[in-house]
């Protein structure tokens, strides 16, 4: 059993060190961990199945430790950032909630620390993807940036000044569940008529198998893609039959795309940020998507014609965002790994010169 070194977080990414560090990007499916140089560029990366949510937490716990401890055989690891599918306290600590997972206020650092020889580093995974995005992505050189993930459903984050934007209990940026249609869709948060019921993977597959059921004429190409089995409609294949040209799927992307730009506009009349920043599995589609939201964003904008308006781009990163974006807040913990290493080494020298003596 290791014990860390300590968590306190150095503010500024310029001061920090330029050594390699462990991001781990946990989801409801895949556990995937990469060793990050100080530019953003991954020199290995390892990924396996997240366990089954029915459970222990400790089990998740093993996989990342297995990970890590794997990755350290290779390489001089300095510390360790997770970016956690689930509301992250303000501490930077404890999991509070995982839709995905078995944690319910789960100490995550602590466990964590108590098992790796180095600092570790707990955030949400849209914050960690648009740190990335914003220290070396779409955001690069943005002052305001605003990143929305786009995935089964919705999620968001902050960032001002180079710094993120957590809100007073860790839980800023769930964007995806402004409700935006009273009375409408049923979220399984328990609400009704949330954003991301309407602009996500989830409303996009709801649309595409509802007209299939309902043998719309629309829908012949895609049920026969599927050989008129419905739950084999997926985001990626409504993506790749919109990219063919198929009418029905463009169509649900240019629908999907105006309920994105009109919660843009929302958030640019709250926010009023520099750079909308788009990511997550959807934003794959590109311009069947993002221009539409571009278009509806316009449309929607408080002050149209009046104000600047926000650049809308989409995340070039892709899935590793949250990963590198990890591991590069890690770093800003980094140094204090170094410094105790050097006194322990300056002290095991001190001890040799005496027994010499």
């Amino acid at each position: 059993m290791l014990r860390t070194v300590g968590t306190r977080e150095r503010r500024s990414h310029l001061s920090a060190p330029r050594v390699p560090t462990v991001g781990i990007d946990i989801g409801g499916t895949k556990v995937m961990a990469g060793v990050v140089d100080a530019d953003g560029n991954i020199l290995e990366k390892v990924r396996t199945e997240t366990p089954d949510k029915s459970k222990s937490p400790k089990v998740v716990e093993d996989t990342i430790t297995e990970l890590v401890l794997d990755l350290s055989d290779r390489h001089d690891v300095h510390a360790v950032g997770i970016g956690a599918a689930g509301w992250v306290d303000a501490d930077r600590s404890r999991v509070l909630f995982a839709p995905h997972l078995n944690w319910r206020n789960e100490p995550l650092r602590e466990r964590l620390a108590g098992r790796l020889a180095v600092p570790v580093m707990v955030d949400n995974d849209a914050n960690t993807a648009a740190w990335a995005e914003w220290r070396f992505g779409a955001g690069r050189n943005e002052d305001h940036l605003v990143m929305i993930t786009l995935g089964t459903g919705i999620g968001g984050a902050i960032l001002e000044d180079g710094q993120v934007k957590r809100g007073k209990y860790g839980v800023a940026g769930e964007f995806g569940h402004m409700q935006v249609v009273p009375a409408g869709h049923r979220c399984p948060c328990g609400n009704r008529g949330c954003w991301e019921q309407y602009s996500s993977g989830n409303a996009l597959v709801r649309e595409a198998r509802e007209l299939a059921a309902a043998d719309s004429p629309v829908a012949y190409n895609i049920i026969e893609r599927v050989g008129g089995h419905i739950p084999d409609i997926t985001g990626p294949l409504i993506t790749e039959l919109a990219r063919e040209g198929d009418a029905m799927c463009v169509e649900l992307f240019a629908e999907i795309g105006l309920w994105l730009g009109v919660g843009i506009a929302n958030l640019a009349a709250a926010l009023d940020p520099s750079c909308f920043v788009i990511g997550g599995g959807v934003s794959a589609a590109d311009d069947l998507l993002i221009g539409p939201a571009r278009d509806a964003f316009r449309r929607t904008l408080t002050g149209r014609g009046y104000r600047p308006e926000a650049r809308i781009a989409r995340a070039q990163l892709g899935p590793e965002a949250g990963m590198v974006g990890a591991a590069d807040l890690a770093r800003l913990v980094a140094r204090r790994f170094r410094r105790a290493n050097r006194r322990r080494v300056e002290r095991y020298e001190r001890y040799e010169r005496a027994g010499r003596r």
